[in-house]
C-alpha cells in the first residue's frame, strides 16, 4: 500500500469517528501525569491518567496491547473490551500507530514484569494521517531526517537524548555563571552595523524607518558597553547569523555563549573557560572525561598553551609584523592560498588556523599570542604591541572558544576599527561603529571577554560528527519539491 493509500484509509477512519460523535482534535486535555512519573512512582492498582502517542498495537481476541510513549518514558497498555464497554471498544479498530491518546486506568504488572495500565477509558486526543516512518534510524538520506526532525525524535531515542542533554548542557552553562555572579542580558539581534566579529552578515530592511540591518554576526559591541554602564559581569547564550559556507562545523544560524567580566584579562577566561567546561562535563557527563569520536579526551586542567606566534613562524616563515601580501606570499610558497591574489588579514588567518586545526592535539589547548593586527578588539601585551592578549581554545581539533583581554582604549581602537576597514573590499565595506565609540569615550572598565561555540560543545560532550546533529532544524537547500513550489 502506498502512502496516499494509506493517508486516505486514516482520512476515512477519521470519517468514522465524527460519525460517531467522537470529538475530533478536541481542545482540552485530562489532568495527567507524565508516563516517567508513573514508572518511577508505580504502585499495584495506583490509578492514573496518562497522555502519549502509540507506537506499537497488538489486538489479541477481546484485548488490545498498546505501547504509549512521551517524553519521559514509555508504558504498555492493557484495553479489554469489555471493561472499556462495546461503543468504546469499537472505536479501538479506528485507532493506529502515531495516533495520541488520554488513557485512564490501574497500574498493574504482568505475569512477565511489565509495567502496564490497565485502561479503564480512553479519549483520542490527535488522529495521525501519516504513519510513521520505518527503520529510520537506517536512514541513508540523512538530509530527510534533519528536514523531518520530529519524524527521526519519533523513532530515534538516540537523537532525542542528544537534544535532551543539550538542554542540560546550556541548563549547567547558566547555574555556573549565575553563581558567579554573572548577569544574563539580551542585546539586539538586528545591527545597522555588522560588528564584533569577522563575517559576511545577513542583511535585511526595516521598512517604517526606511533603512538597511543586518543579522548580528555577533553581540560583543552591545555587551560591552553594558560594562560602560555599570554591569560588571554579564553573558549572554545568543544567536547569532554569518552568510558564509556550510559543513560539519558550520551552520549559517548557531548559538553562541559570550561572557564579559569587568576588572579582569584574558588570563582571567583561561581560567574561566577551564571551570566553565569542566563543570558542564561533569554535571552532564559525571566525569571530566569524554569519547570523542573514537578518542578519549581528557579535560583534567591547567590545560596545554601553544604560541600561534611560534607555530606560524616555524610552519610558514610568518611573522607578526609581516604585511598580508608577505603573509600570503609565504602561504603561498608552502602551497596555500595559490589561486589568491590578495587577502585581508582576517582570510588570512583563518586559512593558517584551518592549517594548524589538523596539527592540534586531542586535548584542550590554549593557542595564545595572536597577532594583534589579526585581533581589533584586542589589548596588546606589555612586552610586544605586535602579539595581542587573546586564546583560542581547541578541542579534538575544533576551535571551541575565543577570548581577550578586550581594548578599552577608544583611541586606539578607532584606529584600529579604521585600520580593518582599509582591508575590505567594495562588497564587504563597513562604516566605522560611532556609538560603540562613543561608549568607549564615557570610560568602560579593563574587562576579559569570553566567546564560546555551543553548538561545538555540545557536538563534543553528546559524540555527534556534524553540527547538524545538534541543532534542532539546520538550515538546508530546498528539497526539489520545494523547488517546485517556489
Amino acid at each position: 500500500m502506498d502512502i496516499n493509500e494509506i493517508v486516505q484509509q486514516r482520512i476515512e477512519k477519521l470519517g468514522i469517528l465524527g460519525n460517531k460523535n467522537v470529538v475530533l482534535y478536541p481542545a482540552s486535555v485530562p489532568a495527567h501525569i507524565p508516563i516517567g512519573q508513573a514508572l518511577s512512582s508505580f504502585e499495584e492498582g495506583k490509578k492514573v491518567t496518562l497522555c502519549g502517542r502509540i507506537m506499537a498495537n497488538r489486538a489479541h481476541g477481546k484485548v488490545n496491547f498498546m505501547d504509549l510513549r512521551d517524553t519521559t518514558g514509555k508504558i504498555q497498555l492493557y484495553i479489554k473490551r469489555d471493561v472499556v464497554g462495546e461503543d468504546r471498544a469499537a472505536l479501538l479498530e479506528q485507532l493506529d500507530i502515531a495516533d495520541i491518546l488520554s488513557v485512564s486506568g490501574e497500574l498493574f504488572k504482568t505475569h512477565t514484569g511489565e509495567f502496564t495500565v490497565k485502561v479503564l477509558d480512553f479519549t483520542i486526543l490527535s488522529k495521525a494521517l501519516r504513519p510513521l516512518p520505518e527503520k529510520w534510524h537506517g536512514l541513508k538520506d540523512v538530509e530527510l531526517r534533519y528536514r523531518q526532525r520530529y519524524l527521526d525524535l519519533l523513532a530515534n531515542e538516540d537523537v532525542k537524548k542528544v537534544f535532551l542533554l543539550r538542554a542540560k548542557i546550556i541548563q549547567a552553562i547558566r547555574s555556573f555563571l549565575d553563581e558567579r555572579g554573572f548577569l544574563e542580558v539580551e542585546t539586539p539581534m538586528m545591527h545597522d552595523i555588522a560588528g564584533g566579529a569577522a563575517g559576511r552578515p545577513f542583511k535585511t530592511f526595516h521598512n517604517e524607518y526606511s533603512m538597511d540591518l543586518y543579522l548580528r554576526i555577533a553581540p560583543e559591541l552591545y555587551l560591552k558597553r553594558l560594562l560602560v554602564g555599570g554591569l560588571d559581569r554579564v553573558y549572554e547564550i545568543n544567536r547569532s547569523f554569518r552568510n558564509e559556507g556550510v559543513s560539519t562545523r558550520h551552520n549559517p544560524e548557531f548559538t553562541m555563549l559570550e561572557v564579559y567580566q569587568a576588572y579582569a584579562d584574558y588570563e582571567d577566561m583561561i581560567n574561566l573557560t577551564q571551570d566553565l567546561i569542566c563543570h558542564v562535563a561533569q554535571q552532564v557527563l559525571g566525569k571530566e572525561e569524554l569519547l570523542y569520536q573514537g578518542k578519549t579526551i581528557d579535560l583534567k586542567t591547567p590545560w596545554r598553551r601553544q604560541s600561534f606566534a611560534g607555530l606560524v613562524k616555524e610552519k610558514f616563515g610568518i611573522e607578526p609584523q609581516d604585511s598580508p601580501s608577505v603573509m600570503l606570499e609565504k602561504l603561498q610558497a608552502k602551497g596555500l592560498a595559490k589561486d589568491q591574489s590578495r587577502l585581508s588579514r582576517s582570510q588570512i588567518n583563518k586559512i593558517v588556523e584551518d592549517a594548524l586545526e589538523q596539527e592540534l592535539l586531542v586535548n584542550p589547548t590554549f593557542i595564545t599570542d595572536y597577532f594583534t593586527s589579526l585581533c581589533p578588539l584586542a589589548k596588546t601585551q606589555k612586552d610586544n604591541p605586535l602579539i595581542s592578549e587573546r586564546f583560542e581554545l581547541y578541542l579534538a581539533g575544533m576551535e571551541i572558544a575565543n577570548a581577550y583581554s578586550e581594548l578599552n582604549n577608544p583611541l586606539e581602537q578607532r584606529r584600529r576599527f579604521e585600520e580593518e576597514i582599509k582591508d575590505l573590499n567594495s562588497e564587504e565595506k563597513k562604516n566605522v561603529d560611532e556609538e560603540y565609540l562613543l561608549a568607549l569615550e564615557h570610560g568602560m572598565p579593563p574587562a576579559g571577554g569570553l566567546g564560546i561555540g555551543i553548538d561545538r560543545l555540545v557536538m563534543l560532550l553528546t559524540d555527534q560528527p556534524s553540527i547538524r546533529d545538534v541543532i534542532l532544524f539546520p538550515l538546508l537547500r530546498r528539497s526539489p519539491e520545494q523547488e517546485e513550489t517556489k
